[in-house]
């Protein structure tokens, strides 16, 4: 959203008249559609005169304060920027201040990144130095008329409430340019470091320089994204695998060189390594200085790869994104964007907060495609589990037709080197009716085990082996249970209940259950082993060993699977007006191929459902023996 702006002595008078956090109220419930929180109204009545009094009294009342300030390609917004003249260089220059009203803060067991404060009881909060610095970062890499210039951004915490004593484990961390942190005792040194950085000249038009810039990433963002994925990557692409990064790279130049725009697809099932792919890209373009974002539909693949991906780098992290952080982008601000998971694109980026004058009815699609020169989009069609997600290769080259741009394909459907069976995964559809023909015997693969397991125990028994003898293994099921909130005390509800046996779904929140992983990381934290996984946190990952629970939403009847709506819990599929029956079969079907090609060494599975358990021993271990009810 747009910051809400007022020079310094426009904000002090609207304090003084009591409206100004009415104002702002007004101005983000207009911008977002949201309402303002108590806190919010708290900071905005509290903070906000003490700072435009400071640069008042500094004589600097003609300098623009740019409130609630959203950041790039975030929904985070900073409490304010104060933009203005620098009275040496005479340059823009911007001040990022970021305001508590706190009185007392103490280092949280030791760790300089987290304090505990006075009064506030939801666990430790980030340093804000720490905060502050990673706006400052995020606003000099995505700011394109800093570009060169992130020497104009500086960054300050300011305490107003507190003295020195009350919050000295904030001050004890070292600090720089872009994490100064000033309290109510040192105010004198806070107008100083003001009238150092601003100079009495009106803020305006280096507000609106920088309010209009595009963004997009800087250089030295990319140089480090290089150095962090490209220099250490131990990726080795092969035959489509490497077709399709030359294609990309290729593109790329000629857009560059021809002032031309191609869109490419990179069609590939489960293990076929299209991430694998989208982190080389990502490497070497940045590398090469080219604006390159990697985005994604999905919460959990997204939050593990600034994890895993930009691990020792929270830069690096912002160059991992979601579908619906382009509505505002300028057409082509980026050279590539990396759309991954693309069968996750939605309709629309539009959501109930989004205000009425920014509902364009834009496909998300299109978006996608116009934010950059060579949109790069890599998605498997069997992965639509979901209703909304219309990602196939048809909605793509549709709306690229509309443009006029040409489309390149690029198919990794022979290659599964980097893990799987390309024939286990032609089993599973078959199996599923996603591909004709009809469910077919297993008949092996030295790269791939498949097995039965009698019971849920038994499944996950096979599974803990595995774990036992190094490999990494999940079990997932399909959503035929309840998913209950954890109870007061923080453990788990074991939801998934078969008989005797009984395990609660993976944790619902980002923040760990009871020594259970965030469901972001279920499956890369070892932790995550003894929960069931669900369609939303399994798809685009894999582990070596994956158990399957075929609950009694898809059961063997006829010698074909057929689907259950009745059985099926999933609220995505609850209303039947919007989701028709037809629809409910071909998203549950998608939904096991997804949750049964999780696997790179081997499958076990399990069906709740008797006729289903004797149906698929017979088709994987080759004779008809009887299943226990």
């Amino acid at each position: 959203m747009s910051a809400f702006r007022a020079s310094a002595e426009s904000l002090a008078a609207l304090a003084l008249e009591s409206t100004l956090p009415v104002r702002i109220a007004e101005h983000v419930r207009y911008a977002t559609g949201a309402r303002a929180s108590d806190a919010e109204m708290r900071s905005w009545e509290r903070s906000l005169p003490v700072l435009a009094r400071d640069l008042v009294d500094a004589g600097l009342g003609s300098v623009e304060i740019l409130v609630e300030h959203r950041l790039p390609l975030t929904s985070k917004r900073v409490d304010a920027i104060v933009a203005g003249v620098h009275p040496r260089t005479g340059e823009d220059s911007y001040v990022v201040v970021e305001l508590k009203q706190w009185s007392s803060a103490e280092a949280w067991e030791d760790n300089d990144e987290l304090v505990l404060v006075e009064g506030r009881h939801r666990g430790p909060r980030l340093n804000p130095a720490t905060q502050v610095h990673g706006y400052c970062e995020l606003i000099a890499d995505f700011t394109a008329s800093l570009r060169g210039r992130s020497d104009v951004v500086k960054g300050v915490a300011y305490l107003h409430n507190a003295t020195d004593h009350a919050v000295r484990d904030v001050l004890d961390q070292s600090q720089d340019e872009h994490s100064r942190v000033f309290t109510a005792q040192r105010r004198g040194e806070f107008l100083d470091y003001l009238q150092t950085h601003l100079s009495p000249a009106p803020g305006a038009p280096a507000a609106d320089r920088f309010l209009s810039s595009a963004i997009r990433p800087s250089r030295q963002l990319l140089a480090v994204a290089a150095e962090e994925i490209k220099e250490r990557e131990r990726f080795t692409l092969l035959d489509e695998q490497r077709v399709a990064y030359e294609h990309v790279l290729h593109a790329v130049e000629h857009a560059h060189e021809q002032d031309s725009k191609r869109v490419i697809v990179v069609k590939g099932g489960p293990g076929s390594g299209k991430s694998v792919i989208a982190l080389s890209i990502l490497g070497e373009l940045s590398r090469r200085g080219r604006t390159v974002v990697h985005a994604t539909g999905s919460k959990s693949f997204t939050e593990t790869l600034r994890k895993y991906a930009g691990k020792g780098s929270t830069r690096l992290k912002n160059l991992f994104r979601y579908f619906n952080s382009f509505m505002k982008e300028s057409a082509n601000s980026l050279d590539v964007l990396i759309a991954d998971e693309a069968h996750r694109i939605r309709a629309t980026s539009e959501n109930r907060f989004t205000k009425a004058s920014d509902r364009t009815g834009r496909p998300q699609v299109e978006e996608l495609i116009s934010v950059a020169s060579v949109p790069v989009f890599l998605l498997d069609e069997h992965q639509v589990v979901k209703p909304g997600e219309i990602g196939t290769y048809e909605a793509i080259e549709e709306a690229a037709a509309r443009r006029g741009l040409e489309v390149i394909p690029v198919d990794l459907e022979g290659q599964f080197r980097c893990g799987g069976s390309a024939v286990y995964e032609r089993w599973v559809k078959r199996l599923l009716g996603l591909e004709p023909g009809g469910p077919a015997p297993w008949e092996g693969d030295e790269r791939f085990e498949v097995q039965v397991a009698d019971s849920p125990s038994d499944l996950e028994a096979i599974l803990a082996t595995k774990r036992d003898e190094g490999y990494s293994a999940r079990m997932s099921a399909g959503f035929c249970w309840p998913w209950s909130n954890p109870r007061p005390d923080g453990s788990l509800v074991a939801d998934v209940q078969i008989g005797d046996w009984a395990r609660p779904w993976n944790v619902k929140s980002e923040r760990s259950v009871g020594g259970a992983p965030g469901r972001s990381y279920w499956a890369t934290d070892p932790a995550g082993f003894g929960q069931v996984g669900c369609i939303y946190t399994a798809q685009g990952f894999e582990y070596d060993w994956s158990g399957v629970i075929i609950g009694p939403d898809l059961v063997a009847r006829d010698g074909e699977l057929t689907s259950v709506r009745s059985e099926n819990r999933d609220p995505a599929f609850r209303n039947r007006n919007s989701v028709s029956d037809a629809e409910f079969d071909r998203n549950v079907r998608n939904v096991y191929k997804v949750l049964l090609t999780r696997g790179m060494v081997g499958t076990v599975v399990y069906a709740t459902d008797r006729h289903t358990r004797e149906f698929l021993a017979e088709l994987i271990e080759g004779v008809r023996r009887p299943a226990s009810a």
